[in-house]
């Protein structure tokens, strides 16, 4: 029987060797101490891998045969409510049987208390069967869980202290629906005029004379918006001066609004309406809805004034699971391509043996390999850093030293994750837009028409450098990063340089040579920006006083003057780093199993011509359009003050 699993021998090397499981399993099960599970890790990854293999097998055979079909049917939209037709229902139903909804709750609760990680690499497996499915899915057991975790955040969920096991928690029941396949929830960010501007956000909360919350306001482009258990962000702050930070995101606060309610009878009573369901270009199995709050309830998750760094909660694991779901989709399109390629003769021979196509190929491959490299190293870090978090919340009785140690451990990991999740969301997105084209054209006419899928695979890809932040959004997220490390610590960007060019030349082992190049290659682009950013604010405190200069160069920093130049070559910055980022992981596999040796070579061969190509843009382009928009803000300026 097909299995999306078996067949993959990449994805296959993060089950057997890629992970630490030992060190996953160890947080989940609390050192194995937990009653009725695990007694060591071996056990524990036995079970991870039948999770897996019964996904691959449940994805292969009952949903990627049915990809046309889901495409084709669409959701309806019908007296208020999202439709799905049979064949959508009955994987659902499966899904639910097979009770995938709660494979990461604790046991406590229900659920088969499995990884984190375990999570996002069945989404890589739904995704590559169909990715709508895979969408709508995530927004099942992915809700159920941050509802624990912002329960364990805000500190509504109880734990007993010697076990660490959960003994009661805020949304008990709304999570056990979930689990159960009863109910779905969602994430509602987006407004008419405010997508990535989220301090423009309108929708707003308020409080009757009981001190009860309600909201009013729209909300659009929300995936599963038909389901029933919604986060939403609400302006809760009423200022009156635009420059209060309050009128900002400080004024933003996060809610949990419950959409609908059915009674015994099967009527329904609807709190949010939806407005419509989208008609989209691709992701026809899944619901995007528009929705009206009118004075809905609602309950205030954390404290108010928190909802942009609950939606960054929010935000860090759904652009991870992105980064996933880009996989699944070039896994699909690069299959279907090397399948289609080794069928299909001319010229005397199969055209997989044609020059351009088998560089095609041998590209997808490498561009699949590299990113997951990122997207399991994300995973396994964003993990580990929120489950040290919550033994944080949960263990009061930490001694002062262990508190300590647990805190650096925490910042260890979160830096790790930081720095990828952007490089994953944006490298998966755009790498799947691309796989999906290429797949197209080596089908030919073939690719155009409906029957192959291969169109269908663009349609659907086409979304991916928009959702969840776009590709821009990531860029600049990655640069600021970036550049703002190299602003509090210049001394040790310095030291880098140095000890990079010295690895370029000395290193023993030729890949750790050209490594060393590409990350040169990265940190001339990273100095040049800086430089540039640096010197155009040195030539601003030329014109003061001496005395002045401290004050000029280090602090009133304007983001939008200062870092122009920097911002209009952030994306090509941000390929630069996510390069660099795989083929150092790369380089940490190959360090320790030989056989990635192959896949790093692969990936350089590529990743080297293309960082010199941007670099050589980022050094010698942009200032005729930067003074072009200098000169346009200018006589904006004018006209606005005449």
């Amino acid at each position: 029987m097909a299995n999306f699993l078996k067949d993959n021998d990449d994805l296959g090397y993060y089950l057997e060797k890629g992970v630490d499981w030992d060190a996953v399993a160890r947080a989940v099960e609390r050192d194995f101490s937990a009653e009725g599970g695990f007694a060591d890790a071996a056990e524990a990854r036995r079970f991870y891998r039948d999770i897996l293999e019964m996904v691959g097998e449940f994805v292969a055979e009952q949903i990627a045969p049915h990809a046309l079909e889901i495409d084709r049917e669409g959701v309806r939209f019908e007296d208020g409510e999202a439709k799905f037709p049979e064949r959508l229902s009955s994987i659902f139903e499966r899904i639910k049987e097979l009770e995938l909804h709660g494979m990461c709750l604790p046991r406590e609760l229900g659920g088969q208390n499995a990884p984190l990680i375990l999570y996002f690499l069945s989404n890589e497996l739904f995704a590559r069967g169909e990715v709508s499915v895979m969408a709508h899915h995530g927004f099942h057991g992915g809700v159920a869980l941050t509802m624990l975790q912002l329960s364990q955040r805000e500190g509504t969920t109880k734990v007993d202290p010697e076990t660490g096991a959960i003994l009661e928690t805020r949304f008990a029941d709304y999570i056990e629906e979930i689990k159960n396949g009863e109910a779905w929830g969602c994430m509602d960010i987006t407004e008419p005029d405010a997508g990535s501007d989220m301090a423009a956000l309108k929708t707003v909360a308020e409080q009757d004379e009981d001190g009860n919350w309600l909201l009013t306001g729209q909300k659009i482009f929300i995936t599963s918006g038909h389901g029933k258990y919604h986060f939403v962000i609400a302006r809760s702050e009423k200022v009156s001066d635009p420059d209060d930070p309050m009128a900002g995101l400080q004024g933003l606060s996060m809610f949990m609004v419950k959409a609908y309610e059915d009674d015994e009878n099967g009527s329904r009573t609807r709190f949010v309406t939806v407005d419509r369901i989208e008609e989209k270009m691709g992701h026809h199995g899944s619901a995007t809805a528009s929705l009206t709050f009118d004075r809905t309830p609602a309950e205030l998750v954390g404290q108010r004034g928190e909802g942009f760094p609950y939606m960054l909660t929010l935000m860090n694991n759904a652009r991870i699971s992105v980064g996933f779901e880009c996989l699944g989709l070039c896994e699909a399109a690069y299959r279907l391509a090397r399948d289609y390629a080794a069928e299909r003769r001319s010229m005397g021979k199969s055209i997989d043996r044609h020059e351009m196509i088998a560089d095609y190929l041998e590209e997808m491959q490498s561009d699949i390999q590299g990113l997951r490299a990122m997207a399991v190293h994300a995973a396994f870090h964003e993990e580990q850093a929120t489950r040290l978090s919550m033994q944080l919340v949960t263990q009061g009785d930490l001694d002062a030293v262990e508190r300590k140690r647990i805190q650096r451990r925490i910042a260890a990991h979160k830096a790790n994750a930081r720095r990828v999740t952007p490089l994953v969301k944006y490298l998966g997105a755009e790498r799947a837009v691309r796989s999906a084209r290429r797949a197209l054209q080596i089908l030919g006419g073939n690719g155009y028409i409906r029957e192959y899928g291969a169109e269908k695979l663009l349609r659907d890809a086409l979304v991916m450098p928009i959702y969840e932040g776009t590709s821009q959004i990531q860029a600049l997220m990655a640069m600021k990063d970036a550049l703002g490390g190299i602003m509090k610590n210049p001394q040790e960007f310095i030291k880098r340089i140095a000890q990079t060019r010295w690895r370029s030349l000395s290193a023993r082992d030729p890949l750790e040579r050209r490594l060393a190049r590409l990350e040169l290659v990265s940190l001339a682009a990273q100095q040049h920006l800086m430089a540039r950013t640096a010197g155009d604010k040195f030539k601003a405190a030329q014109g003061k006083p001496f005395a002045e200069w401290p004050s000029a160069l280090f602090s009133g920093w304007d983001p939008k003057r200062d870092f122009a130049y920097a911002k209009l070559h952030a994306e090509r910055l941000v390929q630069i780093l996510a390069d660099e980022a795989a083929c150092q992981l790369l380089w940490e596999q190959a360090k320790v199993h030989p056989e990635r040796r192959a896949v790093l070579e692969r990936y350089l061969e590529r990743a080297e011509p293309r960082g010199r190509y941007l670099l050589d843009a980022i050094t010698s382009t942009g200032q005729r359009l930067l003074s072009r928009l200098d000169s346009s803000n200018e006589q904006g300026d004018e006209q606005a003050a005449s």
